[in-house]
């Protein structure tokens, strides 16, 4: 009885091996074979084996491509959840000077169209600060704005938003919220008996909050792997344009000056200016100076001067 009764457990091991396995790589069909190798030795029931087999196919969907169409929506979700936290500057000779250069530097990107279109907002904070919302909805901070002393200051920092968006860090790191959330809910329900209304949370999990996930976004920031590969391809959309990479650095160097520590802004979300500094050396070479153009300055200091 005893040896059957360790058999009946090894089947079992073997089973959730096999289900975690086929969510970690996406396939529900392994699941399904899982479970019904479980269903018949015993180890699992019916209702048991439904459970585990909705929550791999909804692991799964995470891995499946998101529309331009859905990109678009995430990303006003995710914008509304930052203008929760922060009002609109209002001004739209401002306003409108931001878009024309921040479109102008999209289009040069290597993703030019988004669904709805890049759009560009000002935030009405002294943070020093700025989001990319997934679909091309992009805000920065009065704050960010008087760390850009040229137009290719702030080019480089419109350049580094463009980078995320066309990149979809936004939507690579929702899909890694919503995994692990899932993956973490399976492993509690592994040690238990693998079903009953704790395991059917592993499909909620793929319907949670916007608000919960951009929160997360907000708070702890890129990686600094996701943030060097923005600044590249930022540095590559202002060579396509004539502006100066340069004035990523000047900017950075600016942007050091006036950060406070245990801030909430850049300080907390982003690499420090030094290091972000030091890899784009690699890519743009040694240190030179941004030659200001005179039609540009002019038009950089009549729309946001005043900021």
């Amino acid at each position: 009885m005893k040896k059957c009764f360790l058999s009946i457990n090894w089947i079992a091991v073997a089973v959730l091996a096999m289900v975690v396995a086929a969510v970690a790589v996406g396939c529900a069909t392994v699941a399904q074979v899982g479970t019904a190798v479980g269903q018949a030795t015993g180890v699992i029931t019916q209702e048991q084996a439904d459970s585990i087999n909705r929550g791999a196919a909804a692991v799964e969907k995470t891995f499946q491509d998101i529309t331009p169409e859905q990109e678009y929506y995430l990303g006003r979700s995710v914008a509304a959840t930052i203008l929760k936290a922060y009002n609109v500057y209002e001004n739209d000779a401002a306003t409108h000077y931001l878009n024309v250069l921040g479109q102008t530097l999209a289009l040069a990107s290597d993703k030019p169209e988004t669904f709805g279109g890049y759009h560009f907002a000002i935030l009405d904070t002294d943070e020093i600060n700025a989001f990319a919302a997934p679909g091309g909805l992009i805000m920065i901070s009065r704050g960010m704005i008087r760390c850009c002393t040229t137009e290719d200051a702030l080019a480089a920092v419109l350049a580094h938003e463009v980078g995320h968006v066309e990149n979809q860090h936004g939507l690579k790191a929702i899909r890694k919220g919503r995994l692990t959330s899932a993956l973490t809910i399976l492993a509690l329900e592994s040690a238990k008996q693998l079903g009953g209304e704790n395991l059917a949370e592993v499909t909620k999990a793929f319907e949670g909050s916007i608000s919960d996930i951009t929160a997360t976004l907000m708070n702890n920031g890129y990686s600094r792997k996701t943030e060097y590969e923005a600044d590249r391809s930022a540095v590559k959309v202002m060579n396509r344009v004539g502006y100066d990479p340069e004035a990523l650095v000047d900017m950075l160097h600016e942007m050091k000056k006036n950060l406070k520590p245990g801030g909430l802004d850049f300080a907390k979300t982003h690499p420090d200016p030094n290091v972000r500094i030091a890899e784009l050396r690699k890519v743009i070479g040694p240190a030179g100076k941004v030659d200001v153009v005179p039609a540009r300055q002019r038009r950089f200091e009549k729309a946001v001067g005043g900021i």
